[in-house]
Parts: C-alpha cells; structure tokens; sequence
C-alpha cells in the first residue's frame, strides 16, 4: 500500500473528507513555506462571554511545532507561522508570543489584508501556504492559499456544502476545535511529508538538529499587528 493511499484511508475512517486529491496535496506541500491560523472555531469552540478568553490545547500546541520542525527539516529554514483572528484575544497572543509565531493579526474585518502583509513581509506567496479556518469570514484569506483546511462544525452542512462547490477548501476535518482539529492536520501533513516518524524521534532524543531548530524557533520575536486596515474592526 502506497504512503498516499494509506493516509487517506487512515484519515478518512476518521471522518475526514478530502476535496483535492490526496496526490495534489502531497505535490503542493513540495512548496508550502507557512502556517497560517484562524483563531476561534480552530483552537478552541470559539465561546465567548464578558470577561471571558478563547483558549487553546497543548495537543495542537506540540502539533503545529512538530510541523514546524518537519519544515525546517525539509528546507533548512524556519517556516513562517501566523495566527489571524478577528479580535484581540489574550490567549491568543500568549500562544502566538509562547510558540514564537513570525506574527499574530487581529482587528481585521477583511482577513485577506493580514495574508497581503505576511506575505510582503516574508517575500512569499500565498500558494506557499497552510491555511486552517473555520468561517464565512475566513474564506477571503483562505482562498489564495496552496493547502486550504476547513474545521469540522456539524451544525454547519451548508458551509461545507459551499466550499465544496466554489472550490474553496481541499480538506474538512474529522475533528472539530475542542478535540484537536489542528493536531489532526498537522499529523496529516507530517505524514504526507513521510517525515512523522524521524520527527518525532529527533524530538524525544532533542538531539542537535532538533536543538538547531529549536534555538532558531526561540530567537523568532513575533510582531503583534493590530487593525491592518484602516477603520477595521473584530467581530463577525
């Protein structure tokens, strides 16, 4: 049985549905040089209340820097990450400033804005790259980019639906945010890559690339970027 074929058997028992062909994807990750993340609805359920903060999953906090490190193995040079979310969220930058993300953008009514300038800023282009959401307001940003995920909401059939028709999104997860729908996609593309294994064994032993990457991750200051677009706003 081939890598490709296994995955997506294995992914898709789970609930998973792949919209591109799991070829493509596999072809299009050659190229992916970033991450980039929606907030609400993909860390977390997205609940919010007076007071009150969004957090996140230590789960999907070890999945997206093992998926760091397997791209700094494959091309020798740290991947861009960014979180982009509509509203200024505490656990939100505490996560963006822990994990050393390049960048966290909030305030932004039009997302599409915060992928512009992530891109100018680290001379890159949207095809290269991963970009998981989970919303109407999310599709803008999503659109251009080379791997596009969708978070799994079951109360939302016709969203998926229209994504699937308008060719916006390549996979849905079997997971929805509060049971680990990043992690889910971050194993998935370290699979695809065929690097899981020696990723996760570099990563117990910390041995000296791990170590390499490591320091290069820590010495990342993250910029924190607020109302990318004059007058723009949070919310939905």
């Amino acid at each position: 049985m081939s890598l490709e074929v296994e995955i997506e058997a294995r992914f898709s028992k789970l609930g998973a549905v792949f919209l591109t062909p799991i070829g493509v994807l596999r072809q299009r990750l050659k190229t992916v040089r970033g991450l980039v993340c929606d907030w609400d609805g993909v860390f977390n359920a997205g609940s919010k209340g007076e007071g009150a903060t969004s957090t996140f999953g230590e789960p999907d906090s070890m999945g997206t820097n093992l998926l760091r490190y397997a791209l700094w193995r494959e091309h020798d040079s740290l991947p861009v990450a960014a979180l982009i979310t509509g509203a200024d969220n505490p656990s939100a930058r505490a996560f963006a400033l822990r994990e050393h993300f390049d960048a966290i953008y909030f305030g932004a009514r039009t997302k599409t804005s915060a992928i512009e300038a992530l891109c100018r800023a680290h001379n890159l282009s949207s095809e290269q790259l991963v970009c998981i959401f989970d919303d109407v307001n999310d599709l803008g940003m999503a659109f251009g980019c080379g791997i596009r995920v969708l978070v799994r909401r079951d109360a939302s059939p016709l969203l998926h639906d229209y994504v699937t028709r308008q060719n916006l999104c390549d996979y849905i997860t079997a997971h929805p945010p509060e049971r680990h729908a990043v992690r889910e996609v971050c194993e998935l593309l370290l699979g695809l890559l065929g690097s899981f294994d020696a990723v996760v064994a570099s990563r117990v032993a910390w041995d000296d690339d791990y170590a390499r990457y490591f320091a290069a991750r820590q010495g990342v200051a993250t910029q924190v970027v607020d109302h990318i677009a004059k007058g723009s706003q949070g919310g939905t």
